[in-house]
């Protein structure tokens, strides 16, 4: 996955919005909350950086590709970094931005989940 592959996936989920901070990183949200991140890689190639459940964040942190994600994972917060974007993980990707986009959507109020029209109970 491309960057820009990245940020037009990330604009097609719900309610999202997009600012550029952190060091040139793109930073995606819904609600005003942070869901995924591209970029924070030490190389050229895309890394993203999503908030996982429980489960995955057992799964993936020691997964060949994926890794705590810094600055995050060190405070102890269920966040991952897919280092390997290739076009072989894309879909694998795509689900774990869409898990965060419903986490963190799930976090949000009510009151703010039915003014986004996100996750009706």
């Amino acid at each position: 996955m491309t960057r820009e592959e990245f940020n037009r996936y990330c604009a097609s989920l719900s309610s999202t919005t997009h600012v550029v901070q952190w060091g040139g990183a793109d930073v995606w949200k819904v609600g005003g909350k942070v869901f995924a991140i591209g970029g924070w890689s030490k190389s050229d190639s895309l890394a993203v950086t999503f908030k996982a459940s429980e489960h995955n964040y057992e799964v993936l942190k020691d997964r060949s590709g994926f890794q705590p994600a810094p600055y995050l994972a060190s405070r102890g917060m269920k966040w991952i970094q897919q280092t390997d974007t290739s076009s072989e993980l894309e879909y694998e990707l795509k689900y774990y931005i869409d898990e965060s986009h419903r986490i963190v959507a799930m976090g949000l109020s009510k009151v703010k989940r039915k003014a986004l029209g996100l996750y009706q109970e």
